[in-house]
């Protein structure tokens, strides 16, 4: 996979928008941060994934996926090695995160946009 066709996958995702994060592509809903590209070069992506969902990502594709450096990995930041990627392997990363982004959003929306996220799910 390119970093063109990451972008694209991740743009595919109701409601996403690009905008740029430390000098670099990063892909929001809601105004959460869920994806990013660019870092440190074109060759890698992130998914803001659960600790739990990356290591199973991290178990069944290791080649792909690896924890960020530091905290931020084991908070679940997860680094996307996109020539070995595949668009079947990585739609299901990064669906899980925009999903987290989003249940991040309606916990601090109020009951009416609560419930215009879960339709959005």
């Amino acid at each position: 996979m390119t970093a063109d066709q990451f972008r694209k996958l991740v743009l595919s995702f109701a409601d996403t928008e690009e905008r740029a994060h430390h000098g670099h592509p990063d892909f929001r809903v809601g105004g959460k941060i869920f994806a990013t590209i660019g870092y440190p070069d074109q060759t890698r992506g992130m998914v803001q994934l659960t600790p739990e969902q990356q290591a199973e990502f991290m178990h069944d594709h290791p080649q792909v996926f690896t924890p960020a450096a530091g905290k931020w990995g084991v908070n679940g930041s997860t680094v996307v090695h996109l020539p070995k990627a595949t668009k079947a392997v990585l739609k299901p990363a990064v669906e899980a995160a925009w999903k987290n982004a989003l249940a991040k959003v309606a916990k601090k929306t109020t009951p009416a946009k609560r419930r215009a996220a879960a339709q959005i799910r």
